[in-house]
């Protein structure tokens, strides 16, 4: 994989978000995130779980929290990678291995995830459109991916 390839842009209403993809630490989760994103699932999707101080999550085309991909579940790859701001790591239900398609960007410290949660990228340029979503659980006016594309 290229440096080119191993980052994920998602253009939201305010700009564009660019996170470093980690391969290094989750496999899997970058090649699920990699092919969703190249066949538009996360386009239009909404962070329907913005929380201020903790994070923003979405990747339920459903925008309510409860869906996910038709794609088989993932193996959990925990890592001792802290959950920090910017970093982004996969939703689950509370069985481990039940990712799939949902994801968060951390705002803050968030380190009683680690080793819970499948770290698989980090924000490396545009968190302030991140930060400029509407918060709520679900926001009254959700912010969306208008398009997820990987260079």
């Amino acid at each position: 994989m290229t440096d080119a390839a191993q980052t994920l842009t998602l253009t939201l209403d305010g700009g564009d978000v660019v996170i470093k993809l980690r391969p290094d630490l989750a496999p899997g989760h970058v090649a699920r995130i990699t092919e969703l994103a190249k066949e538009g699932f996360y386009d239009g999707v909404v962070f329907h779980r913005v929380i201020p101080g903790f994070m923003a999550q979405g990747g339920d085309p459903t925008g309510t929290g409860g869906g996910g991909s038709k794609k088989p579940d993932l193996k959990a790859e925990f890592s001792k990678e802290p959950h920090v701001r910017g970093v982004c790591s996969m939703a689950r239900t509370s069985a481990p291995h039940s990712a799939n398609s949902q994801f968060f960007i951390c705002f803050d410290d968030a380190r009683f995830l680690d080793n819970q949660y499948t770290v698989w990228g980090q924000v490396t340029s545009g968190m302030e459109h991140v930060d400029a979503l509407p918060k709520g659980e679900p926001p009254r006016v959700p912010g969306k991916i208008i398009k997820a594309t990987v260079a």
